[in-house]
């Protein structure tokens, strides 16, 4: 009795965290760092996970750096060896909280939230405050948002000779749905 009693609370318990909490394990976050003129610096990784607490707005996402991918294979091992060094620090994260986040709340059209939360890469972590906007999707909550992150704040090091090429500020934008 006391093993069926146990199991029956665990189900439940299970049951009531899986509802606060959407995943999302395709999410996209894509950067430019590209100067007019030159050649395009652009990259796109299709695996972003990310994690939202219904509840409380909380929302976690994170990217393998060495998943991003590049149209050109020589600008995939400069961004990992050179600038990101991904073997030393694989992943790039953002935790936060999406400010006056309401599941009830939420509409097929696009709300913009606030979003405030810190920012770690290359293990350096900076507080940041970006907008993105939420919506009900069929099959779950579509989060899009655009931001920029300046290279100086995570000791990212442009070489002398390629930094009239590349920006510092970086374009940023990130997309998934949460089921």
């Amino acid at each position: 009795m006391k093993k069926t009693t146990l199991i029956v609370l665990l189900l439940i318990a299970i049951t009531t965290t899986a509802q606060e909490k959407m995943i999302s394990h395709e999410g996209i976050t894509n950067f430019e760092a590209s100067i007019p003129l030159f050649e395009e610096v652009k990259a796109i990784n299709e695996k972003t996970t990310c994690v939202l607490i219904t509840k409380t707005g909380e929302i976690s996402c994170w990217v393998a750096v060495k998943d991003f991918k590049f149209k050109r294979n020589l600008m995939e091992d400069h961004f990992n060896t050179n600038y990101m060094e991904s073997d030393r620090y694989p992943k790039a994260v953002f935790k936060g909280k999406i400010e006056k986040f309401d599941l009830k709340n939420l509409k097929s059209e696009m709300v913009t939230y606030q979003i405030n939360g810190k920012m770690t890469i290359r293990g350096r972590t900076k507080k940041m405050t970006v907008k993105g906007t939420i919506k009900k999707v069929n099959d779950g909550i579509e989060l899009y948002s655009e931001f920029p992150i300046n290279t100086d704040d995570y000791k990212i090091e442009i070489p002398f000779i390629v930094s009239s090429k590349i920006s510092k500020n970086v374009n940023t934008k990130i997309a998934c749905v949460f089921r």
